[in-house]
């Protein structure tokens, strides 16, 4: 738990909340600036409407001159009409600008996540931060959704206090006359002076205590973010379809009720910040309260007093009570405002945290030559790799090249660096020791770019959006028809083409439209495997994409797919031996090392090598 001495700085506050507001300027300029304009105008043009309605019931007190309450009364309509319709402006603009703000702030960081090294995307930790900075954003509006409405809070706060001193400095100008006899101490220095010295302590008294309550929520931040991630899991339990069957054949639901009947919760009433909200912060948000109300008597009290003793008219006492009250609660604002920045900070250190991770991973600048003849040899030379913080090896002094065209396996158990080894190869991570060449040269040297678009992957657990099918064939949102048409056929999704009822249009699933279409396991690794071949790429890698098929499908769709990948160079991974007997090239992985190489013939009749373990272990799958 974060202790009150923990807590940052003022000086750290003020630069973390600079750089937020700089940050999200930089993305959204115009919702920025829609924000400022507007809160200055919303701010200000109040005391124009004070100051003339001062003005017409000082005219009704005194003199009641109908041609100048005419003129103020219509000047005054105008006025207001003109400032309204300007309002109305200002607020379409700021709506129009700030229209899924909340999503707008999330793309800030979901484009960070596009752009990092795969290294740290693939690192928990990274998502743990961002898990933690998602659950602020969503549960409390903590870390950077809170900037933008903090300063647009400190823009309003100082301007509504510096337009109520310009209609209230007049206040402490104006005498009480001679004939009002002992009241004439409202004039004395002193006086004055300790007439503002109270109303700036209770004005700075009543944020200050609201601060100290709201402080609680930052010292206690991890607890805060753990409530909110077990809140939004709980809550959306029985929304998750994949889940549905679990939760109906084991009555999963159930946990539910430990959940809502235990009320110790973070936020439930007996929990963290109930007990809070029942001690410290509901004393200091009491006397926040009570102190603003103490304020108001104060200024009602002096300004009645000035008016009794003769200083000012009725009208004035409109003006000054409600500019006083303004500018003060403009500056009680402000300090309050100051407070919420210092305690949304942290949020705002741990999103930073995860803004600031460096990419690292060298991208090159060769191009990558684009070969019709599609002439391309990948060699791993000498190469080994360790996953960051682990001391063992993934993969240890491989070598292999890949010969042009031809079909290579790579098999082995689980766990034995197959998956390891493709993602060196599409360089999702760097080697550790040793280099892998394209056509001769290191691959670090290639525009990491051009290198990736040399390879189309399918990886196991691969996925397919509730966008409509041609979309996900083409992973873009323009494509050629034709080609989406062909690279489906190929696949094997032919047939149930012609019965989607939009063709290509038709949506996946029924997330973004009721007319979607719900498609099998089996359906969708063939939309998988059309991606691949609709990208066109030199080589095509499939990560055990089957693996949730029995051993037979698997090898019918991968001699299938075999036949439809033309003059491409394709790599199959799978621990299934049977998958692969079509190959030129077998290589079977052992402990992070190629431990045999050769065709499935050759492999098979070598009695002492692990390629025959392997087949003998899995021969009751696919022989009679």
């Amino acid at each position: 738990m974060k202790k009150e001495k923990e807590m940052i700085s003022w000086s750290s506050t003020y630069k973390i909340n600079y750089r937020a507001i700089k940050l999200i300027y930089r993305h959204y300029p115009k919702m920025v600036l829609s924000h400022f304009f507007s809160i200055i105008w919303t701010a200000l043009t109040p005391y124009v409407g004070i100051y003339l309605s001062a003005l017409i019931i000082g005219e009704l007190a005194g003199e009641k001159d109908t041609k100048r309450l005419t003129g103020l009364v219509c000047f005054t309509l105008i006025t207001e009409a003109v400032i309204a319709f300007l309002s109305a402006l200002l607020l379409k603009w700021k709506n129009s600008e700030s229209a899924g703000m909340y999503h707008n702030i999330k793309r800030i960081w979901t484009k960070k996540l596009l752009d990092m090294d795969f290294v740290d995307i693939d690192n928990i930790e990274t998502h743990k931060m961002l898990s933690a900075i998602e659950e602020n954003h969503n549960g409390g509006g903590r870390g950077l959704v809170a900037v933008l409405g903090c300063y647009e809070t400190m823009l309003s706060s100082i301007f509504t206090f510096l337009g109520g001193l310009a209609l209230t400095v007049s206040l402490f100008a104006e005498t009480v006359p001679r004939s009002a006899g002992n009241y004439q101490i409202l004039n004395h220095p002193f006086f004055v002076l300790l007439i503002l010295f109270v109303l700036l302590v209770i004005t700075w008294l009543s944020p200050v205590l609201a601060t100290k309550a709201g402080r609680y929520w930052t010292m206690n931040q991890n607890q805060y973010t753990l409530g909110n991630r077990l809140f939004d899991f709980y809550a959306s339990f029985g929304y998750h379809r994949e889940i549905a069957a679990d939760v109906r054949i084991y009555h999963q639901d159930s946990m539910l009720d430990n959940w809502i009947s235990d009320k110790t919760g973070v936020f439930e009433s007996k929990g963290l910040f109930a007990g809070y909200a029942k001690g410290p912060m509901g004393f200091y948000n009491a006397m926040s309260a009570a102190v603003s109300v103490l304020f108001t008597g104060v200024i009602y009290l002096f300004v009645c007093l000035k008016a009794w003793a003769g200083a000012f008219g009725i009208g004035s006492v409109t003006q000054y009570i409600a500019s006083v009250t303004k500018a003060a609660s403009g500056l009680s604002e402000l300090i309050e405002t100051a407070g919420t920045m210092k305690i949304n900070a942290p949020f705002l250190e741990k999103t930073f945290e995860y803004l600031d991770i460096p990419n690292l991973m060298y991208q090159g600048s060769l191009t990558v030559e684009k070969r019709r003849d599609r002439d391309y040899e990948v060699e791993f030379r000498n190469v080994s790799f360790q996953y960051p913080g682990s001391v063992d090896y993934a993969l240890k002094n491989v070598n292999i090249k890949f010969r042009i065209g031809e079909r290579l396996a790579v098999v082995g158990r689980n766990g034995s660096g197959k998956t390891t080894f493709i993602k060196l190869l599409c360089r999702l991570y760097d080697p550790t020791e040793g280099e892998i060449l394209l056509n001769g040269i290191n691959i670090r040297k290639y525009n990491y770019l051009d290198y990736m678009s040399v390879f189309s992957v399918v990886f196991q657990d691969f996925k397919l959006f509730a966008f409509p099918l041609g979309q996900n064939v083409a992973a873009k949102s323009s494509y050629d028809k034709e080609r989406v048409e062909n690279s489906l056929q190929k696949a094997g999704f032919g047939e149930r083409l012609s019965d989607m009822p939009d063709g290509l249009e038709t949506y996946l699933y029924k997330e973004f439209s009721e007319k979607g279409v719900d498609i099998s396991g089996g359906e969708a690794q063939k939309i998988a495997l059309a991606r691949s071949l609709y990208k066109d790429s030199p080589f095509i890698i499939l990560d055990e994409p089957t693996a949730a098929l029995d051993p037979v499908a698997e090898a019918d769709m991968y001699t299938r797919f075999n036949e439809v990948a033309e003059d491409k160079t394709v790599i199959y991974i799978s621990h299934r031996l049977s998958s692969c007997q079509f190959c030129d090239e077998i290589a079977v992985f052992e402990n992070g090392e190629i431990v045999q190489k050769g065709s499935h013939k050759e492999l098979v009749e070598d009695k002492n090598g692990k390629y025959y373990e392997l087949w003998q272990a899995q021969a009751q799958y696919y022989t009679e």
